[in-house]
Order: structure tokens, then sequence, then C-alpha cells
């Protein structure tokens, strides 16, 4: 990448209010992509420096995507830069229910841990697919733009990943039916 002009404070604040909505879809992203809160930050914080230094070159499109587009090239420079490879999940964040129920909530904690190991124990293309599409909710045409992929490539990919979700799903849980939603 050349070298980027530093910004001044009009598109500081247009970066404001363009990006920054988005940055907890790109932590978001960042965490399941790194699987660990702290490395999550990191990139999340050096993915929005790039996005900030680079913001000359936004040519005013759909900023989610965008951004999380810089999220997933940053990561793979992170990864390359270190000489890291995609690792098992270590530990899943295990999020309080709002039910009063106390055994609906274990319930519902286990179903959420369970999905997000079968997530995690999806290669990492299938992970990223699904939790673009499933968990940042992002329509075919913004995952193409985010992967570098064609439309017809993302729908036929994610058909798959949603295979091999529902095959990891149905050897954790016994049974079909359960998305990601209850994440």
């Amino acid at each position: 990448m050349s070298e980027a002009p530093k910004p001044d404070a009009a598109t500081v604040e247009r970066f404001r209010a363009v990006v920054l909505p988005h940055l907890d879809a790109a932590h978001g992203f960042a965490r399941w992509l790194t699987r660990d809160p702290v490395l999550a930050q990191d990139l999340a914080q050096e993915a929005m420096l790039r996005a900030l230094r680079y913001f000359h070159a936004f040519r005013g499109e759909e900023a989610r995507p965008w951004l999380l587009r810089i999220v997933r090239n940053t990561w793979s420079d992170m990864r390359a830069r270190k000489g890291m490879s995609d690792r098992p999940l270590d530990e899943i964040d295990d999020r309080p229910s709002d039910g009063p129920d106390p055994e609906q909530s274990a319930l519902a904690s286990d179903r959420r841990r369970q999905i997000a190991a079968a997530l995690a124990a999806l290669p990492a293309e299938a992970r990223e697919i699904l939790v673009l599409r499933e968990i940042e909710d992002l329509p075919y045409k913004h995952i193409a733009s985010v992967l570098d992929l064609p439309v017809g490539t993302v729908m036929s990919r994610l058909a798959r990943a949603r295979e091999k979700l529902a095959t990891e799903l149905s050897g954790r849980l016994g049974r079909r039916g359960h998305g990601l939603s209850d994440l």
C-alpha cells in the first residue's frame, strides 16, 4: 500500500459519522476470526486505524462491508506477520440469559456453547462466511465485497458451510433445528 496522507479534521469527522457506527460489527467479526477477546480488541483497533489511514480511498460504498473487509485483511496480515495458524477454540464466552428460570437459562447457555463450539470446529472459510451472513446479517452482495468473491461463489460456499454446521451440530446436539440466532 502507498503511504496515506494524514487525515484532516473534516476527514476524521466524516470517518466518525460514516465508519464509527460499525465499530461493534468490526469487533464482533474480529472476535469470531481470532477467537480470543484480547487479540480481537487488538485486531479491531488496528483495523480501525487502517480504515482511518486509508479513508481517503473510500468511495462512498457501504461502510460496513468496507470496514469488515479491512478487518479481514488486517487479520490476514497479522497472522502472516506473527506466523499464526488457525487454532482450536480454547474458551467460549458464556453470555448470561435474561430468562428468570435457572433451568431454561442453563439449557440455553449450554445450547449457545454447543453452537459456538460447532461453529468454531468448522474450517476458517466456513466459519467466516457463516458469521458474516448469520450473525452480522450481511446480504450476499456485501459478503462478496468483504471476501472479494463473486456472489454465486458466496451462495455456494454459504450452502456448504451451513451443511457442515448442521452436521457438526447434529453430532453435538443429537438433532437438527438449532440456529445461529441462538448465540
